[in-house]
């Protein structure tokens, strides 16, 4: 039997050989120092390879993600079947999260035993052993809508993770989806049927937080008139979804870390040692990251439920998937209410495209509600539509655009010496940081000291020439 493929692509020739020896008895390596390479490479293959593993800091920026970032998008659109696993030396969570929102499964930071990285590409292979099907469209995996390059990035994340038993955290915007994404994990598993239960630590007053999670004895406080069983004792074998886990109290932290780390809680009032066997999954719009420096969040509770980390796709993220969920959500409810669906006028379809969504999908979900009720069977304005958007989100887009409509409309623009006054502001700003520093210039604006010369001769010739 073949072995599956597998693509490195890592300018250091090192990393690149060692993990090539490292991986080879378990599946056949194709390597490339650099994106145009790799791309050239993946055009050559008879077949696309079934795992890629990237760098993201490739040549010429190696010490940017830009052209990794770009590398993902390419390979998907190549073949949306190729689970890509990027690498850098650089553990910075905002590149993990866009890996992720491009289509990456995940995130490994450099220095990673050639072991670890191995178990992950095989745990991923099975991916292929449950992989969306025609009978399994976008619409028929428990609401999962979409088909950009990010929408299939998180659902393959979702397949991976769903039938291992460890601790998920779902990282996302407001209105995101988390909870969908909580529940397919649980329908997709390996006890579909076993209970899933859902708690929102924003939602509980703090005080009563810790017998809603672990349940109380009669007469513990004022109130308990009889034993209670919490939800960790309602999860049972199943699933205990913690949403707004960045509003746990510290207090109650380190009893929840318990339970992770052993299984083992009590109830309010009473001694006895309980145990639970559900599988926690946790879900923030918070950076979480950030509130362990500032002492808000436990490191040793963030890092226990931060075994496997999914990021929620934020609406602007996904394109014309936009336009899906919109044909999605108005058939629903045009079907549920009897009405005949709305349509959008095409000036009013292109306003949508463009609209940000900051209250993501819920957000979107709520405007199609409204359209439906207000104007089932006719094409709805742009103005009717603009009606129904964020003001304050509307505001900050006309904000940003209206200068540039007025250079355009002006009827003399020049992109070229747009650009070139952009790039000479540019280059003004890092040699006044630096002091006229060359080298410490060049590091800030990311290119080399030869570049930056070339372009301040240019810049300065324009300026004598005008």
């Amino acid at each position: 039997m073949s072995l599956p493929t597998l693509l490195i692509v890592d300018d250091d020739p090192l990393i690149r050989e060692g993990l090539a020896v490292a991986l080879s008895s378990h599946f056949t390596i194709h390597q490339a120092a650099t994106r145009p390479a790799a791309i050239a490479l993946l055009r050559e293959l008879t077949s696309p390879p079934q795992l890629a593993l990237i760098d993201l800091g490739l040549p010429p920026l190696a010490h940017r993600p830009d052209e990794g970032f770009q590398l993902i998008a390419e390979l998907l659109a190549h073949s949306a079947s190729i689970k890509i696993f990027t690498l850098s030396g650089q553990d910075e969570q905002s590149n993990a999260r866009h890996a992720r929102a491009l289509g990456a499964i995940d995130f490994i930071a450099k220095p990673c035993a050639p072991v670890l990285i191995q178990q992950k590409l095989s745990d991923a292979l099975t991916l292929s052993l449950v992989e969306l099907s025609p009978q399994h469209s976008a619409d028929e995996l428990l609401g999962m809508i979409g088909q950009s390059a990010a929408m299939q990035g998180l659902r393959n994340q979702i397949v991976m993770y769903a039938a291992m038993p460890f601790p998920v955290l779902i990282e996302g915007e407001s209105g995101c989806g988390k909870e969908l994404i909580a529940n397919a994990l649980q329908k997709l598993g390996s006890a579909p049927d076993a209970p899933f239960k859902t708690l929102n630590c924003a939602a509980i007053s703090p005080h009563l937080l810790e017998a809603t999670l672990f349940g109380h004895s009669k007469g513990a406080f004022t109130g308990a008139v009889s034993a209670q069983a919490g939800f960790f004792e309602d999860a049972a074998h199943g699933t205990l979804f913690l949403d707004e886990i960045g509003e746990l109290p510290l207090s109650l932290q380190a009893n929840l870390l318990r339970v992770l780390e052993n299984g083992e809680y009590q109830r309010v009032g009473e001694t006895q040692t309980r145990h639970s066997r559900a599988r926690i999954i946790a879900a923030t719009n918070r950076n979480l990251r950030a509130a362990v420096k500032a002492n808000e969040f436990r490191a040793d509770l963030y890092h226990r439920l931060n075994v496997f980390a999914i990021s929620a796709p934020s609406l602007r993220e996904l394109g014309s998937d936009k336009l899906l969920l919109l044909h999605h959500f108005r058939q629903l409810y045009s079907q549920q209410i009897k009405h005949t669906p709305f349509e959008l006028h095409p000036a009013a379809l292109a306003v949508w495209e463009q609209y940000d969504f900051p209250g993501n999908i819920r957000e979107l979900r709520n405007i199609v509600i409204r359209l439906t009720a207000k104007y089932p069977g006719l094409a709805v304005s742009v103005a009717q539509l603009q009606d129904e958007f964020d003001p304050s989100a509307m505001l900050a887009e006309n904000a940003v655009s209206t200068p540039i409509k007025d250079q355009l409309q002006a009827g003399n623009f020049n992109l070229d010496l747009a650009l070139r006054s952009k790039e000479s502001q540019y280059i003004d700003a890092a040699l006044a940081l630096t002091s006229s520093n060359i080298s410490e210039a060049a590091k800030l604006l990311g290119i080399n000291r030869t570049t930056l010369y070339s372009r301040m001769d240019a810049h300065e010739k324009l300026r004598v020439e005008n």
